[in-house]
C-alpha cells in the first residue's frame, strides 16, 4: 500500500510539473505593418487547436498554419505559428494554454525606434554639453582641446607630447574613447542607407539642435562626427592617427569625472583609407548643403585625396597595439593587417565623387570576388555600394550579381528554421556584436538586394529579422533599449550607469548572444545558458553580450529607418 502512495505520489508530482510547464510566446513585441506576415513562437507545449487570436473589433480568429521545429542548437522543440495576414490596425490578443501577449499592427510600427535608434548618436556626442537629451541631460565632457601626441604618432613638425585639439565626434560604445576606423566605417553604413532614402530622411525630425537648418538630421548628426575626423587627419603629411584614447578604459563614471589625459596614436593604413573613404562620400552628399556647412566639400574631398595618397605611400602601417609604450595604451584595438577592402572603398569613393582613371585602376585592382556582409573590418561592400549607386557604372553588374548570390543563399532553410528568420540558425550566427552584423547588416544587403530586383521578395526575410531582433527569438529580449516588454536594462555602458537614471539610454542595440562568453571571469553573475543563441546576459558587467558600439547602432539605424520608409 505504501508503495503504491508513493508510486502515485511520484507521478501526480510529475504530471503536475508537465502542467505547470511555463508556456512562452515569442513575439515581435514592438509593432509590425498591416502588410506583414504575422508568426508566433510557442515554447513549453504543442499549441495545435488551442491559440486564440483576439482581434482588435473583438473577433476571434484561427491561425493558418502551426508547425513543429526543433532548434539545432540547444535541441529544445518549438513550434512555430503563422497567424494569418491580420492586416487591421490596432492590439490583438493572443492567449496560448493560459500565457498570454499583445500583437501591435499599425501603419507606421518602425517610426518611433527608428528615430530612438538615429537619435541615440546626439545623447553619446562628446565635447558638449547635451542639454536637449531630457532625462539624459549632462554637463561638458571630454573637451578635447587638449589632446597629447602619442610617441607612436610623433612626426618631425609635431613630435611627442605636442598639444593638438580633437574636440567632438561620439563616444565609440560603452566607453569614452573615439576611433576612427569605426567611426567612418558607422558614417558611410548610414550614408547608404540615407542614399536609398533621400526623401525620408529629408522629412525625417530627431530634436537636435540642427534640426531647424536646411540640411537633413542625418548628415547634420554625421556632420558632428565628421569635423572631428577631420582634426584627426595630420595636417603636414596626410595620414590619419588610429584613434584618440586614455592609456586605460575610464571606470564607471560620468564623463565629466573622467581625469585620465587623451592621446592621439599612431597612424594607419587601415584609419587613413576609412577617413578618405568617408571624407569623399560626404564631400559628394553634402555638397547641396552649402548653406549650413560652406566650404566643406572641398576641403572634404581634398583631405580624401590626400589621405590615399599617404596610404598608397605606406600600404602596410598597422596598428599594432602592443609595440605602444610611453604610455602603453590598453583600450579597443581596432586592428586590421588586412587592408585590401579599405583600399578598394576608399578607391570606389574617390572615383564616385572625382571621375578619376587613377581610382577606377584602383579599384579593379582591389575588386573583390564575393559579396560579403559589411563590417568594420570587412568593408568592401561599402565599395559595392559606390558602384550599385549607378546602374551605368564600371563595376555594378559584378557587384549586382556578387549581392544577389548571396542574398539567395542567406534566405535558404528560413522555412524550416525555429524563429521563422534568416539569422539565428546556426551557432555561426551568433559571437560578438552578431546582432549587427549578422542580423541588422544582412538584413539591409535584403532590403538592397529587395531594391535591385523590383520587387518584394527579400522584404520579407528582412522583416523576418526585425521580428527577430525585437522578441521573437530564443530569449525573449527586444534587444533594443527603451523598447518591448522584455527590455534590456543594463548595458556595458558607462553613462547608462552612472547618470542616476534607471532607464538606460533609449535606442540602443546591444551585442547579443556570444557563445565565447569572453566575460565570463569577471561578470556579476553567470550566463543563464551556453546555448549559442540563449548565451546573454543583461548585466552592465557583460561587455562580451551586453555592450552597445556605434557601428552597431548605425547598422540598427540603417536597418530600421529603411524600413519605416518603405511603409
Amino acid at each position: 500500500m505504501r508503495k503504491t502512495f508513493l508510486l502515485l505520489t511520484v507521478l501526480g508530482t510529475a504530471l503536475c510539473a508537465v502542467a505547470q510547464k511555463k508556456v512562452e510566446i515569442r513575439r515581435n513585441q514592438v509593432g509590425m505593418t498591416p502588410q506583414q506576415e504575422k508568426v508566433i513562437v510557442v515554447e513549453g507545449m504543442n499549441p495545435k487547436g488551442k491559440v486564440r487570436v483576439t482581434t482588435p473589433d473583438d473577433r476571434v480568429v484561427k491561425p493558418r498554419e502551426v508547425r513543429k521545429a526543433v532548434s539545432p542548437l540547444s535541441g529544445k522543440t518549438r513550434y512555430v505559428v503563422t497567424l494569418g495576414d491580420l492586416g487591421q490596425e490596432g492590439r490583438y490578443q493572443v492567449s496560448v494554454g493560459g500565457s498570454q501577449c499583445e500583437l501591435t499592427v499599425a501603419e507606421h510600427p518602425y517610426h518611433d525606434i527608428a528615430t530612438s535608434a538615429l537619435r541615440l548618436f546626439y545623447l553619446i556626442r562628446s565635447g558638449v554639453p547635451i542639454e536637449m537629451g531630457g532625462d539624459y541631460n549632462r554637463p561638458l565632457g571630454h573637451p578635447d582641446t587638449k589632446v597629447l601626441v602619442h610617441p607612436s604618432a610623433a612626426s618631425p613638425l609635431r613630435p611627442a607630447g605636442t598639444v593638438i585639439s580633437s574636440p567632438l565626434g561620439w563616444y565609440d560604445a560603452g566607453d569614452y574613447n573615439k576611433y576612427v576606423v569605426n567611426s567612418a566605417f558607422s558614417i558611410g553604413l548610414m550614408f547608404v542607407a540615407y542614399e536609398q532614402q533621400k526623401d525620408y530622411f529629408a522629412r525625417l525630425n530627431t530634436n537636435i539642435p540642427e534640426s531647424r537648418n536646411m540640411t537633413p538630421d542625418l548628415l547634420d548628426e554625421m556632420m558632428f562626427n565628421l569635423r572631428w575626423l577631420q582634426t584627426m587627419q595630420d595636417p603636414y603629411d596626410g595620414g590619419v592617427y588610429h584613434k584618440l584614447t586614455t592609456p586605460n578604459f575610464e571606470g564607471f563614471v560620468m564623463p565629466v569625472d573622467c581625469k585620465q589625459p587623451r592621446y592621439v596614436v599612431k597612424k594607419s593604413t587601415a584609419a587613413t583609407l576609412d577617413f578618405a573613404a568617408v571624407m569623399a562620400d560626404a564631400a559628394r552628399l553634402l555638397e547641396p548643403y552649402q548653406e549650413d556647412y560652406p566650404g566643406f566639400s572641398a576641403q572634404a574631398a581634398a583631405m580624401a585625396e590626400r589621405a590615399y595618397q599617404w596610404a598608397k605611400e605606406h600600404p602596410a602601417d598597422y596598428y599594432r597595439q602592443s609595440e605602444l609604450s610611453n604610455p602603453a595604451v590598453t583600450t579597443g584595438a581596432y586592428d586590421d593587417e588586412n587592408v585590401t577592402d579599405e583600399f578598394f572603398w576608399a578607391a570606389s569613393a574617390l572615383y564616385r565623387l572625382t571621375g578619376k582613371q587613377c581610382y577606377l585602376d584602383e579599384a579593379r585592382k582591389h575588386q573583390p570576388q564575393q559579396f560579403t556582409i559589411p563590417s568594420w573590418g570587412g568593408v568592401a561592400s561599402l565599395g559595392a555600394f559606390e558602384w550599385l549607386g549607378d546602374s551605368q557604372s564600371a563595376l555594378y553588374e559584378p557587384m549586382k550579381q556578387q549581392l544577389l548570390a548571396l542574398c539567395a543563399h542567406t534566405v535558404q532553410g528560413v522555412e524550416t528554421s525555429n524563429f521563422q528568420s534568416p539569422f539565428g540558425n546556426q551557432a555561426s550566427d551568433f559571437g560578438w556584436g552578431c546582432l549587427s552584423e549578422k542580423l541588422c547588416c544582412q538584413a539591409m544587403l535584403l532590403l538592397y538586394a529587395d531594391r535591385l530586383t523590383g520587387g518584394r521578395q527579400y522584404r520579407r526575410y528582412a522583416l523576418q529579422n526585425a521580428d527577430y531582433l525585437l522578441g521573437r527569438n530564443a530569449t525573449g529580449y527586444c534587444y533594443v533599449t527603451g523598447f518591448g516588454d522584455k527590455r534590456v536594462m543594463h548595458p556595458h555602458h558607462r553613462p547608462s550607469e552612472a547618470d542616476g537614471v534607471e532607464a538606460p539610454f533609449p535606442g540602443m542595440l546591444v551585442g547579443g548572444p556570444n557563445p565565447g562568453q569572453q566575460d565570463k571571469a569577471t561578470i556579476n553573475q553567470p550566463y543563464p545558458s551556453d546555448c549559442a543563441d540563449e548565451s546573454y546576459l543583461d548585466d552592465m558587467s557583460s561587455y562580451a553580450s551586453n555592450e552597445i558600439a556605434i557601428n552597431w547602432n548605425a547598422s540598427l539605424v540603417s536597418f530600421l529607418c529603411w524600413l519605416d520608409a518603405l511603409y
